[in-house]
């Protein structure tokens, strides 16, 4: 996967490079991404720019799939309750974003503390702080979720 040059001309793509990822989420979001007809430029980036880490040593203030955070999205008066999942699992009225989705992509590997910016599919820009990690798998011991 080639980092589109639009992206890769951006100050996003900066913090793309900042994002760490468990080789198990890449390696699997990697497949996904090929069954996809239109996988989308800032997921590819993030897998195609990430520094990778055994499972076991990601930070615990990562985000990770299936990881559960506090989001505050500038403009909202209480921040959002996500959890970053897979397609198949995603339910947006439960809070369960997909990794696909615009809002999925820009929290994968992102740090507590982070802003975040994602586009929304009518072309309007958002952005957001993850405020608190309420959730990661591997940090409750399951690293092969």
């Amino acid at each position: 996967m080639t980092p589109s040059p639009a992206l890769a001309a951006t100050p996003q793509s900066a913090a793309v490079r900042e994002r760490t990822l468990t080789r198990l989420d890449h390696a699997r979001l990697t497949r996904l991404l090929d069954t996809q007809s239109d996988p989308g430029d800032v997921l590819a980036d993030t897998l195609d720019l990430s520094e990778l880490v055994d499972p076991r040593e990601i930070a615990p203030d990562i985000v990770t799939m299936n990881s559960r955070v506090l989001l505050a999205e500038a403009g909202r008066a209480q921040p959002q309750e996500l959890t970053l999942c897979y397609p198949e699992q995603a339910q947006p009225s439960a809070g369960r974003v997909s990794v696909l989705s615009p809002v999925g992509a820009s929290l994968l590997g992102a740090q507590v503390g982070r802003t975040v910016q994602w586009t929304l599919p009518g072309g309007a820009p958002r952005q957001a702080v993850v405020q608190a990690l309420l959730y990661q798998p591997e940090a409750a011991g399951d690293y092969l979720r």
